[in-house]
């Protein structure tokens, strides 16, 4: 298409045919589905996709590549920067749960992903491209060296899956990084959990990761008269996600509760 990418919007464009169709078979649209492509940019995966479900929302911020893809009048071309866009509005616009897929700008994929943490119940999946290092923070366990803020906030509301690893040579022009392709779908909400107290308490345990909680969480904790019998005598990473969830339930009922 002639165009260069430009470094401020973080552009690598995918141009390796085998690893397109690999996405492509394993998010396996359907016609009918409401199909939401963050990042087009040249169209690699957009194209092969169309073939498939026969119409896609694309949301793309650089104007001139959002110009060439108002020609293919299958598309719907959101111009704009996507932590702005209302993907609510998009579910109810298109009348049922979204599949959202994209080749993530690497500069700005946490807070993409935590824009979509809100409106994981209008989504049936999510499939996104991403520097290989945070989809291993994404789906880490408890325990290990990527275990953090980022694992906790994303596993409590979704089943994430790393589906494949793609090499830098994959991209025009190149990345610096492995990349890696994941699949992240939706769980039943959690009840009694509070996604702002959840994401006010793992923020203050990953704060100071070395150390044991009682130093961090624990004097949060018992600022609130909330400390309990919650083990703080581990690090942030050896908590699992459940025991997350069920401190911000216990806190949560202890605020409710009748003085």
């Amino acid at each position: 298409m002639g165009h260069i990418a430009r470094k401020r919007f973080g552009q690598h464009f995918l141009a390796d045919s085998a690893v397109i169709d690999a996405i492509v078979a394993a998010i396996a649209p359907r016609p009918g589905e409401a199909l939401v492509e963050i990042g087009p940019g040249l169209g690699a995966m957009t194209q092969p996709l169309l073939e498939r479900c026969g119409r896609l929302t694309v949301i793309e911020l650089d104007r001139d590549l959002a110009a060439k893809l108002r020609r293919d009048a299958r598309l719907d071309v959101v111009e704009a920067d996507v932590l702005t866009v209302d993907f609510a509005a998009l579910a109810e616009r298109a009348g049922g749960k979204l599949r959202v897929v994209g080749n993530l700008p690497y500069n700005i994929s946490s807070p993409i992903l935590f824009h979509l943490l809100p409106v994981a119940e209008r989504v049936l999946d999510q499939t996104f491209m991403l520097q290989k290092e945070v989809v291993a923070r994404m789906a880490a366990s408890p325990g290990g060296k990527d275990y953090g803020r980022l694992s906790v906030m994303l596993q409590w509301r979704y089943d994430i899956e790393s589906l494949l690893d793609v090499p830098p040579e994959a991209f025009d022009p190149p990345p610096r990084v492995d990349s890696a392709v994941v699949r992240m779908q939706p769980l039943p909400q959690v009840a009694g959990v509070d996604a702002a107290l959840l994401g006010e308490i793992v923020t203050v345990a990953f704060s100071q990761r070395r150390k044991l909680l009682r130093h961090t969480l624990g004097r949060w904790l018992e600022a609130r008269g909330a400390s309990g019998d919650f083990d703080l005598q581990r690090r942030a990473e050896e908590v699992p996600v459940a025991e997350y969830l069920a401190l911000v339930a216990r806190i949560a009922s202890h605020t409710a509760a009748p003085k």
